[in-house]
């Protein structure tokens, strides 16, 4: 006899806060300008977030084991090189990029702060002093309760 067990959505602690920032800097300078700006300590994980085996988001990532906050700096944009295969009478494989979301409802973002806080946040203020960042558009604080795709946010 076979037993199967499933996880219930209950298991899961999607008890966070999240900022979106819209920026054009790349990955590792944005990190940089956050840790900079905000006075914290992010650094690059040694493996990126994996949603299958094309996407891949590249992840900065500190524990705060002070004050007990847990931040995670995630891309939500990821380049794809596709490969389309032509006949004919060349038969030169032809490449385009496609772009894909780790949040398709917020396309428009370009990274997610997330926030596992041990104690309540003020986030206002880090959304403050990331929108007082040079190359910064904005910067807001989005309720992940609202998303429908933030099941790819608890990692």
């Amino acid at each position: 006899m076979l037993t199967t067990h499933k996880i219930s959505a209950d298991f899961y602690d999607d008890n966070f806060q999240l900022i979106a920032i819209h920026c054009g800097l790349e990955d590792y300078a944005m990190g940089y300008a956050i840790n900079f700006i905000c006075g914290l300590r992010l650094k690059r994980m040694k493996s990126d977030l994996e949603l299958n085996q094309s996407l891949s988001f590249s992840m900065f990532e500190w524990e705060d084991g002070l004050s007990d906050n847990y931040w995670t700096l995630i891309a939500n944009k990821c380049a794809i090189m596709e490969i389309m295969p032509s006949s004919g009478l060349f038969e030169n494989s032809t490449s385009s990029i496609r772009t894909d979301y780790l949040i398709k409802e917020k396309r428009e973002v370009d990274y997610f702060l997330k926030v596992d806080a041990g104690c309540e946040l003020i986030i206002d203020s880090y959304v403050e002093l990331i929108n007082k960042i040079p190359s910064v558009i904005t910067a807001y604080q989005v309720n992940a309760q609202t998303l429908k795709s933030k099941r790819n946010l608890i990692f």
